[in-house]
């Protein structure tokens, strides 16, 4: 991952014409305790995300663990259902399709897993694994379904003939390549890229992503690539969403963002990148304090009890998401 100072300049020009359009997402997960199971309170997963992801492009999302970056994918493609707001995919409403229609619609909509071991059923081999979409969706004959898969898996840098071993005599750059050709064998628009390298070894770790950048270009794919590691968003995204306890508080052009980042959060998480260089010094911002609970989130801003310049405004009221120009949104009262 040697280019990984520059940001996604190679991958296709967005055309400005959002493919994905997410407003004002809610997830709230209940929970449930006593003798009667009833509801006691709520995990606030997403609270109020909005944003669009223009065809052609990778549109990054990061943050730590547990803000709400991988129940906003997977809210996008309906694998979980949403407590409130609305997603449009094409101009289509997302949440209001059932039936065929639905079913129509998520093939245009495909997801690379995270763990690329708990993903691949263990009981059937690679092939049929790469097949299963082809098969619900009744496209093409056998030997059609078997042709598509083969060439899939060339795509993908896997030998065709190992169409017929399992999950479990890969290893995990190969297993990630099988889940990569599971959600392409049906020639998607949009994928949901999980953190699809955490799991892997750093050298594994760029040929993935030199894949998905391959990839993208080849089928005029649009990415959300969802990660904890900057470096990595920085490599492969055209734009950053920066996400805190369910908010997403800012977001900008890759390197505008790298440039000029303007939340106290995106402040603190740039600066504990890596440098290559030992002889460069860079200033750690270094957060005190735990992330709330995002059972009971704190009044105002979400970030004011880690915050290093925290107002007493930040302690009562939320900041407005705004635009601070060139398309550079934040929700920062210092700002």
């Amino acid at each position: 991952m040697g280019a990984a100072a520059s940001s996604a300049a190679s991958t296709p020009a967005a055309d400005g014409v959002p493919l994905v359009s997410v407003r004002n997402l809610v997830k709230h997960f209940p929970i449930r305790g006593g003798l009667l199971y009833r509801t006691v309170g709520e995990v606030h997963a997403v609270d109020d995300v909005s944003l669009d992801i223009r065809r052609g492009e990778t549109l990054g999302l990061v943050g730590e663990s547990g803000c709400g970056k991988t129940t906003t994918g997977r809210v996008i493609l309906r694998l979980i259902p949403a407590t409130s707001g609305s997603v449009f995919f094409e101009g289509r409403d997302v949440f209001s399709l059932r039936g065929e229609e639905l079913k129509r619609l998520r093939r245009d909509m495909q997801i690379i897993f995270q763990d690329p071991y708990s993903s691949l059923d263990p009981r059937m081999p690679v092939g049929d694994i790469i097949a299963e979409g082809l098969v619900v969706h009744r496209i093409g004959s056998r030997s059609d379904r078997e042709q598509a898969v083969r060439e899939m898996m060339a795509r993908v840098g896997l030998r065709p003939q190992y169409a017929r071993r399992y999950p479990h005599e890969f290893s995990g750059g190969q297993r990630q390549r099988i889940g990569i050709a599971r959600a392409l064998v049906l020639h998607p628009k949009f994928v949901i890229c999980d953190e699809p390298v955490s799991a892997l070894d750093v050298s594994i770790q760029s040929q993935i992503l030199n894949l998905l950048r391959d990839l993208q270009q080849q089928f005029g794919l649009t990415y959300l690539f969802i990660a904890h590691n900057l470096a990595v968003v920085r490599y492969i995204s055209d734009r950053i969403g920066v996400m805190y306890l369910g908010k997403l508080v800012e977001l900008a052009e890759t390197d505008e963002l790298f440039r000029r980042p303007l939340h106290p959060y995106t402040q603190a998480l740039l600066s504990a990148i890596p440098q290559p260089d030992p002889t460069l010094k860079r200033q750690r911002i270094v957060l005190s304090g735990e992330v709330p609970s995002p059972i009971h989130p704190p009044p105002g801003c979400r970030f004011h009890t880690r915050c290093p310049i925290a107002m007493d405004i930040c302690r009562h009221v939320e900041p407005v998401y705004r635009d601070v120009g060139g398309g550079h949104m934040v929700a920062c009262h210092a700002v």
